[in-house]
């Protein structure tokens, strides 16, 4: 109880300190940590004075002490919320107060409490130093007490040892006579006593154990002939299943090596499968490169249509204005005509414009004529591009189909040489389950052999023993 109080008192003034070093912070982190160590310190405080509370309650506490420590509880249900509080106060910043509650109303409160953990623990050391006296007084006491029984047991042990001398030498010498014969083997003997003292008793024991010890011989004697004829049809059985292992294990390593050789052929295929795969994804990139290119084609020759097309509207444009040049030139020429001499030079003139415009219509309707024939072989060369296209798309689809095809050809392929891998492994393993199987028979067979050697030595050690 003394290092309880001793904790009690370290834990209170703990509090005390962390209450007080928190009302002189003013920095946040270092107020915190303070809070932590006093919450610590509380809990350690609580946890010691139930301890203290139980102890109390026990016999070994006087009266006036129980009611110490229920005052010392009361006094810490009192102080260690103010404490708490202070502590509280001074990490809101309230310095002033909590210095103010530690010194008014803490302190005479922990005056009391300080006061209290005092006196029990003074009154703990007094009550032990009470039972130490005791105890060496209880303890003198009784070496006197031994010391005089010591005495008379010396001269009643010496009489009753010359007595037991002459009684038990004759009981004795039997027991050491039967027990002689018992260790040479012989368990024919037979010992009886009418006594009923311990001499009787240990020699209706010794018989009683011959009776066993025979009975115990026969069994084992028994049990060892069995075991020796066991162990032997054991090491024949031993001897047929080793012959029987070995031809399995020479079955089991011809199918791994089969199993092997599959592998390689099925992953050769398999490798086969793949390169086959990798080119039929080539062929499908390059045909959808060239459907690509041949819609490529299809849309210019679609724009050198179009373009056509505009070009054989402009050409009529032209050749619209040339005819209405043409009309314009006539009209010219008939107003030159009714002007006389003054409009001959604008009949010149309006002559050549007319055979200008009558060259640009002929140029015209030629370049129509071009354009036009132009126009039909592109839309005939656009059909064919169309074509070639919708027979490229074809190829390309059919060539995906190919690459679908070889792809699961190939992922069958890789399945069929992972299974084939699992069943070689699977087989190499019974393989060499089957060699270990045959190791544990032929040990097997040696510790049978071994057993029957024990056994016939043991059935020749029960022989040495004579029952009757």
């Amino acid at each position: 109880m003394t290092d309880v109080v001793s904790h009690l008192r370290n834990s209170m003034d703990e509090m005390a300190i962390q209450a007080r070093s928190i009302a002189l912070m003013t920095e946040m982190k270092s107020i915190t940590a303070e809070v932590d160590k006093l919450k610590a310190a509380k809990g350690r405080y609580l946890a010691d004075e139930k301890t203290l509370q139980a102890l109390a309650a026990g016999p070994g506490a006087t009266d006036e002490e129980r009611a110490t420590v229920k005052a010392i509880a009361a006094l810490a249900a009192k102080t260690i919320p103010m404490i708490q509080e202070a502590g509280e106060q001074a990490a809101d910043g309230n310095n002033v107060e909590a210095a103010l509650s530690l010194t008014n109303r803490i302190l005479p409160l922990e005056t009391q409490w300080r006061d209290q953990l005092q006196s029990l623990r003074k009154s703990i050391a007094t009550d032990s130093e009470a039972a130490v006296a005791s105890a060496k007084m209880a303890e003198a006491t009784l070496m006197a007490i031994l010391g005089a029984f010591a005495l008379a047991a010396i001269g009643v042990g010496s009489l009753v040892g010359w007595r037991l001398i002459h009684s038990v030498k004759a009981p004795l010498e039997r027991a050491k006579s039967f027990a002689q014969r018992v260790a040479e083997g012989d368990l024919s003997a037979h010992v009886e006593s009418d006594r009923d003292d311990e001499l009787g008793q240990l020699l209706h024991a010794l018989g009683t154990m011959q009776d066993k010890l025979r009975s115990l011989v026969g069994h084992i004697r028994n049990t060892a002939e069995s075991i020796g004829t066991a162990s032997k049809e054991v090491a024949v059985g031993n001897q047929d299943l080793s012959e029987r292992t070995e031809q399995t294990a020479s079955s089991l390593q011809n199918a791994a090596s089969a199993m092997t050789q599959l592998t390689g052929t099925v992953r050769q295929s398999a490798d086969a499968a793949s390169q086959a795969n990798q080119l039929a994804t080539s062929a499908t990139d390059v045909a959808r490169r060239g459907a690509q290119a041949v819609s490529t084609v299809v849309a210019t020759m679609t724009e050198i249509n179009n373009s056509s097309k505009k070009i054989s509207d402009i050409i009529g444009v032209i050749d619209g204005i040339a005819f209405q040049t043409n009309i314009l030139a006539l009209n010219a020429a008939v107003e030159a005509a009714r002007a006389g001499e003054q409009g001959r030079g604008f009949a010149v003139v309006a002559s050549e414009v007319r055979s200008l415009a009558q060259r640009s219509a002929g140029a015209a309707k030629e370049i129509k004529s071009l354009i036009g024939a132009s126009v039909e072989r592109v839309e005939m060369g656009a059909r064919q591009v169309t074509d070639a296209g919708t027979t490229m798309r074809e190829i390309e689809s059919s060539v995906e189909r190919v690459t679908a095809i070889i792809s699961e050809i190939s992922s069958a392929a890789a399945e069929q040489s992972s299974g084939i891998g699992q069943v070689s492994g699977s087989v190499q393993q019974l393989e060499t389950m089957t060699q270990q199987n045959a190791a544990l028979v032929e040990q097997s067979a040696a510790a049978a052999e071994s057993l029957r050697d024990q056994a016939d030595s043991l059935n020749t050690l029960v022989h040495a023993f004579r029952l009757e």
